[in-house]
């Protein structure tokens, strides 16, 4: 099934009080049908201390703590070429939310102006239906370019990493892989 722009379901912007509104917001947003339960792919999603035994340019990942069962700040260092950067976020986990496991996470502190990411893992009847949205904004205009210039390669990456590890974990998937949608603004 082909990946769709879900735009009733697109992160809007939303800078801090006194902080100028960014043209550069990059944006992605995905679907995808995978023959994995939802709650699968929710809990692969969640174990963040993994992501840098599969995910390209993830070099570090930890649980730096945790705000009650289902909120904790988790921080990533990642790296591809000259660039290395580590960055904070808090990461809500909602494994039982009306419409089916979903996990938001917010920039908190590191190089971006503004990130944020949503995975809603919905039941479906060849197994889930992922909805994964993506919104960033780095502060550095050299390193926001840069990425741009990346964006759609490392996103087919790290979203291809991911379906990799639930079938090392899970078992093979029969599902026809989606093509990514992007969008950048």
């Amino acid at each position: 099934m082909p990946a769709t722009i879900l735009p009733a379901c697109a992160l809007r912007a939303r800078p801090s009080p006194g902080e100028p509104v960014s043209l550069s917001v990059t944006r992605h947003t995905e679907r995808r049908i995978v023959a994995y339960t939802p709650m699968q792919l929710f809990e692969l999603v969640a174990d963040v201390p993994r992501y840098p035994e599969f995910l390209p340019w993830c070099h570090a990942a930890r649980i730096r703590r945790r705000e009650g069962p289902n909120v904790q700040i988790a921080e990533l260092a990642i790296g591809f070429g000259p660039f290395h950067e580590k960055f904070a976020s808090r990461v809500v986990l909602a494994p039982d939310a009306p419409d089916g496991p979903r996990i938001d996470s917010t920039g908190i502190e590191g190089p971006f102006r503004r990130l944020a990411s949503r995975w809603i893992f919905h039941p479906h009847s060849d197994g889930c239906q992922i909805d994964f949205e993506l919104e960033f904004d780095f502060r550095s205009l050299l390193l926001q370019q840069t990425v741009r210039l990346l964006f759609a390669e490392a996103v087919r990456r790290m979203v291809t990493a991911f379906e990799a590890r639930a079938k090392q974990l899970y078992g093979k998937t029969t599902a026809q892989p989606a093509t990514p949608v992007s969008s950048t603004r």
